[in-house]
């Protein structure tokens, strides 16, 4: 198992980065938000998750081990695969998802798109004791994010972008999170990103 990739970043897409390794390229499938995070030509330390399929090899990066080891254990419910559980992962940090499944919070669940009431009743009962207690961790990538300021709003747009959302929708979503961003001295993209997705998916 690849447990985790280091080196300097040789390009960013909506979807995926790739990782200058001893000389190769590692493709790496990450978050929006983990991607918001990176920049082209500076290095980079990201946990990754190896999924093995018959016919490919697919590799996952996360801002740090909470986060793969989350989305592994994830994947241990049924009907959960590696795209559904990075879609979690996207909308909730490790700790939310724990709080949710310890409260039996479907509602939460449900803001993940492609998880609807049902859905989330039954993860619920899946994942109970298999995410384990929360924690008090701090949001995913705030640490990340905070080293390196940046126009919050670009990135945040992009990250929609990448996730599906139509230009307008990622406009539309981005002046709904402006209050919070303008509260923070240092807007956190990730915890941005997360209400974005909230707030657009209680519009639909």
């Amino acid at each position: 198992m690849i447990a985790f990739v280091s080196g300097p970043v040789a390009a960013v897409s909506p979807g995926s980065a790739v990782v200058e390794v001893g000389g190769v390229g590692m493709l790496v499938h990450c978050a929006p938000a983990t991607l918001a995070a990176l920049r082209v030509g500076e290095p980079a330390r990201l946990a990754t998750s190896l999924v093995v399929r018959e016919d490919s090899l697919t590799l996952y990066g996360f801002a740090d081990d909470d986060e793969r080891q989350t989305f592994e254990l994830l994947q241990t419910a049924s009907g959960i695969g590696p795209k559904v559980a990075q879609a979690m992962l996207a909308v909730h940090s490790p700790e939310t998802l724990r709080i949710a499944v310890a409260r039996g919070d479907a509602k939460t669940l449900t803001a993940v798109p492609g998880i609807g009431p049902k859905g989330a009743q039954k993860l619920l009962i899946e994942l109970k004791d298999r995410l384990g207690a929360p924690t008090g961790a701090l949001p995913a990538q705030q640490h990340a994010v905070a080293a390196r300021p940046a126009p919050w709003s670009e990135q945040l747009h992009a990250a929609l972008v990448g996730l599906g959302f139509a230009p307008r929708e990622a406009d539309e979503a981005v002046t709904a999170v402006t209050p919070e961003a303008e509260a923070q001295a240092r807007p956190d993209v990730s915890a941005l990103l997360r209400s974005a997705l909230r707030t657009r998916n209680r519009s639909r």
